[in-house]
């Protein structure tokens, strides 16, 4: 996978998503954006869940006059632009009845209409998708706009096998989408909520027995790995990115800001790391 190209000038288009609801797709989207906006990078969040988690995420600074579906249907972007106190944008989900479901659906360009609307000339270094966790027409659109996708695995091993399976179905039936211009992206998988350090290692290499090759090799099991920690739940609670709100921790369980580290060097390790200002009180 060729970062370069993103850190340097470029854009990248990251969705978090899952074929399972519940799995951490939205704390996982918050914090990343956090992340890469300490970073200084302009970063864009997109709520294309009609449970809108993260719309709420973060505290906002403004709240733009329409969101997601007004951005998809061709409004203008300045009226569908929120800003949030840490830093990033947000075009909210504006969708609780789903009834973009079936615009996308039934539109000739839908399921490349997010893709078409984030190639032009948007001020983003980073856009993070966060989607719902069940298969649909919006879920196809934000799977198809990314350069990159993401999804957490729950740590268990027969959960860990249905994502394999569910996954690779999901990218076989998208693959044809290639013929109209809008291939599907590389997939990072990501153990996620893992409450026992020594069953990582082996659930991540089950999977990558399991996913790698029948993918294709379009499905890469990450070795970094996200702890089942209270700090991640408080930190939602107080409107924080995990790598703000815990910046150490104390025993073998590494801090939100070491696990958000290593994450980010591993999707995309020609960025910075983010250094913690000395006056901020380690946790």
């Amino acid at each position: 996978m060729d970062t370069q190209r993103y850190h340097e000038g470029g854009r990248l288009t990251l969705t978090i998503c899952s074929t399972k609801g519940g799995v951490g797709k939205t704390t996982l989207a918050a914090n990343l954006a956090g992340y890469f906006a300490d970073l200084g990078q302009r970063v864009l969040m997109i709520d294309a869940d009609i449970q809108p988690t993260l719309s709420s995420y973060y505290t906002l600074r403004h709240r733009a006059v329409g969101g997601l579906t007004a951005f998809l249907q061709g409004g203008a972007l300045s009226d569908c632009l929120s800003t949030t106190e840490i830093g990033c944008d947000l075009i909210y989900s504006d969708d609780p009845v789903g009834r973009l479901q079936d615009w996308v659906l039934h539109t000739p360009d839908g399921r490349v209409r997010l893709k078409h609307r984030l190639e032009g000339s948007l001020p983003y270094d980073i856009t993070i998708i966060d989607t719902q966790g069940a298969v649909g027409p919006l879920q196809d659109a934000a799977i198809l706009a990314a350069d990159l996708l993401l999804s957490p695995i729950p740590p268990e091993i027969l959960p860990a096998r249905e994502f394999a399976r569910g996954t690779i179905a999901m990218l076989d039936r998208l693959r044809p989408m290639r013929y109209v211009g809008a291939p599907v992206a590389p997939l990072c998988g990501l153990v996620y909520r893992m409450d026992r350090a020594s069953e990582a290692a082996r659930i991540a290499a089950e999977l990558r027995q399991e996913s790698f090759v029948p993918s294709g090799g379009a499905i890469r099991i990450l070795d970094t790995t996200v702890p089942a920690t209270v700090a991640y739940r408080e930190a939602a609670t107080a409107g924080v990115p995990i790598h703000r709100y815990e910046t150490k921790r104390r025993g073998p369980t590494p801090s939100g800001h070491a696990v958000m580290t290593a994450l980010v060097r591993e999707l995309l390790p020609d960025l910075p790391v983010y250094e913690i200002p000395a006056e901020v009180s380690p946790r």
